[in-house]
């Protein structure tokens, strides 16, 4: 576990862009950094400064950039904290990817370790309980397309499941 440093969510977003750079091209320029997230080349160099002061990250003024282990570690958080949230937004509450991908990126900064667990555990929960699964999602998303709160489907699934369940016990004695 890395020791906790005060980063702003720019800081953070410097962080996983290079990450993305080092692992496309085993290094980042600044230019790469700039033209990757939009913003001005001149912009690009306090921001690296600030992270290398950090010992985020190995820069050298023209040369490249790469990571130190301390800043692969938090990068790859960051990484993962934003996959997690996209892929709960995308897959089970049905937002377009777009969407989910720009507010994975605003909560990623913001979300603590026991909520993102939890999260993690749901998600689990949802792809691996016989109850839930794909089918359970795939009933959301048309419960979702309907636009409407029609529960008669919920109620024919709830007996669906019952009738499946009773079946196995049935199998098993």
């Amino acid at each position: 576990m890395h020791k906790r440093v005060d980063l702003t969510e720019s800081l953070e977003d410097y962080l996983e862009t290079i990450l993305m750079l080092e692992e496309a091209n085993h290094v980042a320029r600044s230019r790469d950094i700039a033209a990757n997230m939009g913003i001005q080349r001149g912009s690009v160099t306090s921001m690296l400064k600030n992270l290398a002061e950090k010992e985020l990250i190995n820069y050298e003024p023209y040369g490249y950039i790469t990571l130190t282990p301390e800043g692969k570690n938090i990068a790859r958080e960051i990484t993962k904290r934003h996959a997690l949230l996209k892929d709960f937004f995308t897959r089970v509450v049905q937002i377009d990817s777009e969407k989910a991908d720009v507010m994975a990126c605003k909560m990623e900064h913001s979300v603590d370790r026991d909520s993102l667990e939890k999260l993690t555990r749901f998600i689990e929960f949802i792809d691996k309980c016989p109850r839930t699964g794909k089918e359970w999602i795939d009933s959301f998303k048309n419960f979702c397309i309907a636009g409407e709160k029609d529960w008669s489907g919920c109620f024919a699934c709830i007996k669906e499941c019952e009738n499946r369940h009773m079946e196995k016990r049935s199998d098993s004695a």
